[in-house]
């Protein structure tokens, strides 16, 4: 019996990253389902985990410790995990729709699990001016924006203090100048929300005065609004307990008087109270966002939650639609919106969607009727309920800790611990695995023995599902295994309907294409430059890397376009070359139109037409393109065109293999004349290599950024640089910095040497990191043989630890070019106005013939207060640029 590789036939979409969401991401880790596709639609990387929101204002926890990763958790479920917010959701077509060029996602079953926003729309400039708890997630940047605030305010009151103890000093009898309190904020809402963030806020801004050294004149001062009763519904003992922690930690309350509208310097309340303010903290009863009520599913009147069944299915709306968590509401079952709620749906959930997608019977989910309650009063003190019962005491917030941190460990490091105990039993660590269970008869015998050991998935699918597994071991490649006429026919359709008639073949004239997709032949047909100008042919050509097949798609075609633009052309037409998993029909249609679709959204941008390609079944999705384009003779831009004297520039960050914050690499100048820059920060490869083997160094932010930074054209930066006098450039891309620039060493012969300083070097966020902690893409060992062309990298190598991301491999990197040395400021203030804000001068071509290149660590350089030499580097920093 052999173990073959499941097709995927049905798609299981996640949209949100909520409590319960997370609990079906990792269960899935744990045991997949064989034949279903599992992906996650978020707005954001980093998800917020509600109960250690108080802790994080009070600064108890970091942003990381009281946030679940997704991305980390997303390849631990071996899910797709698409980075953007939704629009909508077409039922009629099982679709969710997203915003911009993106195609929609289809699904076979769906799970929302979305956030809420406080009900603030009865009150006038609340939707302006408060800032709202929900999302957490936006709250969190607005506090972090608010302690700010707060210092700065602090700072400037500790001015006209110290100028009062001047007056006193001078004479005992002279009044002190009056000093205003330097922040004033009201909090509405009085429920265990309200409670726990005033609190919270008091003590962190309390510690914040005593840190900044400020008096207690300065202290901020808090108001607490409720339109009813404190902590409504709670025993006496709770109301009495909370009422004495605000009014010990200074917080006024003003109970039974609701808001009556909002400014941006104070709040009304009904009594004609004015309670002057800084910032207003909205904590009141939540709705549903607005988007939801327009979905055509049943909703909960007045607040818009979605309405479930007790098996968490839309009660009313399609069987295959689930909700889940605060934008669910069960008439069946009616629950307050609280986390513990959400957490404890996460396991019927996964339940009743592998049941739903298997075609089994779901089974009903009764939340408990009693539920633990632990409030926190700000400093490491609990109130806690449970029914009638109730306490108080620091020992209830170390428990409260412990549940918390035992939580988050679930879904962060508790991973790596998962992997390991499934790898140790001889699991495939979350891989789509089943054993084959086929013979040697007829192809209908053999159908027939595999439905009976086929996965639930596949029998629910119906027969072409059921024939589709029992070919995945003896599947045809013949004819370069084509994807068949009939799907590749309806993808092409729906790229052209995504594109105006008039936009694609103005495109393709301009282009000079006299047969391509829009009056297909056997091949492309094209017409040749005009006169002066020279013929640039390139491919590129490589696997997916990243579970999005849009994003993919427009990293693959910005990769491919990177040689053209290094060369100073300007690409006209691109053949396609796309490898799609064995898939369901449907399913290939769909991986293949989000592939295309990515691939077109960058080639459009670049006024290169899509003439034609080639699709096939493999292993994995992969993706390439052929692209032709032209230069004038006299613009060539060559590997080989280094002089001594030029500088070099990087037009952006290096480290998408790695990742690490922000961490920059330098090169040094000895002498004035000509420049290396670089345009995009490095780092991908050792970012990307983390990411997919889910290293907790690497954060799902970073990832983010690196991607984006893949998705970064070159088209701009190759202009600017031609305009600047650059005679050499290259795209950073598969053999990492130094193996590119020795490339280009070479070929401009033996007289010149290359001077890169480590500290000039832009890296993207977490790619030093990445590095130092081991990880490395599986490139690297083949790139760090152009280490030998260093002059001093035996010292390198011992003495400083970025030195792998010289040869960390790029995915759709920025360009690395040589410019003369009195045009690299101007060059580089070009391509920051371009949209290149990290491009840098990281080194210096001289003359020399003793080594390829040297590379000189250490700190300091431009970017700590530019070039004082007369031979040092164009200064880095934009203040100086």
């Amino acid at each position: 019996m052999m173990a073959v590789q499941a097709p995927v036939v049905k798609d299981l979409v996640l949209l949100g990253g909520g409590h319960t969401h997370v609990e079906v991401l990792r269960s899935f880790g744990m045991r997949p389902m064989p034949g279903v596709r599992l992906t996650l639609i978020t707005r954001d990387m980093h998800t917020p985990y509600s109960g250690m929101l108080p802790g994080y204002i009070s600064g108890f926890y970091t942003y990381d410790e009281c946030h679940i990763d997704l991305a980390r958790l997303a390849m631990f479920a071996k899910a797709r995990i698409i980075h953007q917010e939704a629009e909508g959701i077409d039922i009629k077509t099982r679709r969710v729709l997203l915003g911009g060029r993106r195609p929609p996602i289809a699904y076979d079953a769906l799970s929302i699990n979305v956030g809420i926003t406080p009900a603030d729309s009865a009150v006038p400039g609340a939707r302006e001016h408060a800032v709202p708890v929900k999302p957490i997630d936006r709250f969190v940047v607005r506090f972090e924006a608010l302690l700010e605030r707060y210092a700065e305010a602090a700072a400037a009151s500790a001015q006209p203090m110290a100028s009062a103890t001047a007056v006193g000093a001078a004479s005992s009898s002279a009044p002190a100048p009056a000093v205003a309190s330097p922040l004033r904020l009201v909090i509405v809402g009085g429920g265990a929300g309200g409670v726990e963030v005033a609190l919270a806020l008091s003590y962190r801004l309390e510690r914040e005065r005593a840190k900044l050294g400020l008096p207690l004149i300065a202290a901020a001062h808090l108001t607490l609004v409720t339109r009813g009763t404190l902590l409504q519904g709670s025993t006496g003992y709770v109301q009495r307990t909370l009422r004495r922690a605000l009014a010990a930690k200074g917080v006024a309350l003003a109970e039974g008087d609701g808001v009556s509208s909002v400014s941006s310097t104070a709040v009304m309340l009904s009594s004609g109270v004015v309670l002057p303010c800084d910032a207003c903290i909205w904590c009141t009863q939540a709705k549903a966002a607005g988007w939801l009520t327009q979905l055509g599913l049943p909703t909960e009147e007045g607040t818009g939650f979605l309405s479930i069944r007790d098996t968490l299915q839309s009660d009313g709306g399609p069987p295959e639609v689930f909700a889940c968590g605060d934008v669910a509401s069960c008439a069946t079952h009616p629950r307050p919106k609280a986390g513990v709620f959400a957490v404890r749906q996460g396991p019927p959930l996964t339940a009743n969607l592998r049941a739903f997608l298997g075609g089994q019977p779901l089974v009903p989910f009764v939340p408990q009727s009693t539920w633990l309650s632990l409030i926190s009063t700000g400093d490491k003190n609990c109130v806690g309920t449970k029914g009638w019962l109730a306490a108080e005491g620091g020992w209830l917030w170390t428990w409260k800790d412990g549940i918390d941190r035992a939580f988050m460990h679930k879904y962060s490091d508790g991973l790596k611990e998962m992997r390991d105990k499934m790898m140790a039993a001889g699991g495939s660590g979350g891989g789509l695995l089943w054993p084959w269970a086929g013979g040697s008869g007829s192809s209908s015998g053999a159908a027939g023995a595999v439905s009976l050991a086929a996965p639930p998935a596949f029998a629910a699918a119906g027969p072409e599902a059921l024939a589709l597994f029992a070919e995945a071991s003896m599947r045809c490649g013949g004819c370069g295994a084509k994807v068949g006429a009939s799907t590749l026919s309806r993808v092409l359709a729906r790229l052209q309907a995504r594109r105006p008639a008039l936009e694609s073949a103005a495109a393709e004239e301009a282009s000079g294409v006299v047969a391509g997709l829009g009056s297909p032949d056997d091949a492309a047909l094209l017409r040749p430059p005009p006169p002066g100008r020279l013929l640039v042919h390139t491919v590129d050509f490589f696997r997916s890397f990243w579970p999005d097949p849009y994003l993919f798609g427009a990293i693959a075609a910005n990769h491919a376009l990177g040689d053209v633009y290094a060369m100073g052309g300007e690409p006209r037409s691109a053949l396609a070359l796309a490898v799609v998993p064995l898939m369901g029909e449907s399913q290939v249609e769909e991986e293949l139109a989000q592939m295309m679709a990515g691939a077109l959204s960058v080639l459009d941008d670049a006024g290169c037409a899509l003439v034609g390609g080639h699709t096939g079944e493999g292993q994995e999705a992969a993706l390439g393109f052929s692209v032709h384009g032209d230069v004038a003779e006299g613009d060539v831009m060559h590997k080989g065109g280094l002089a001594a004297g030029q500088v070099l520039l990087l037009t952006q960050p290096i480290g998408t293999g790695a990742i690490m914050a922000g961490a920059m690499l330098h090169i040094c100048f000895r002498q004035k004349k000509m420049v290396l820059l670089l345009t995009k920060p490095i780092g991908t490869g050792a970012i990307m290599a983390g990411a997919m083997k889910g290293a907790a160094c690497v954060r799902g932010r970073d990832v983010s950024t690196a991607l984006a930074a893949m998705a970064h054209s070159s088209a701009a930066a190759a202009k600017v640089l031609r305009a600047h006098g650059c005679t050499a450039a290259t795209d950073v891309t598969g053999f990492g910095l130094l193996g590119h620039l020795v490339e280009m060493a070479r070929g401009s012969g033996s007289g010149v040497r290359c001077e890169i300083e480590l500290s000039a070097v832009p890296l993207l966020p977490g790619a030093a990191t990445a590095v130092a902690a081991g990880v490395t893409s599986s490139l690297h060992r083949s790139n760090a043989r152009a280490m030998s062309h260093v002059a001093n990298a035996s010292e390198l190598m011992a003495g400083d630890a970025r030195w792998p991301l010289l040869v960390d491999p790029q995915t759709g990197g920025g360009l690395l070019a040589a410019v003369p040395a009195d045009r690299a400021v101007s060059a580089l203030a070009a391509l920051r106005a371009s949209g290149y804000a990290e491009a840098a001068a990281i080194g210096r071509v001289v003359e020399g013939v003793e080594a390829v290149a040297e590379a000189c660590g250490g700190g300091g350089g431009a970017a700590e207060g530019g070039a004082t030499s007369p031979h040092a580097m164009p200064p880095n920093s934009p203040a100086a640029t």
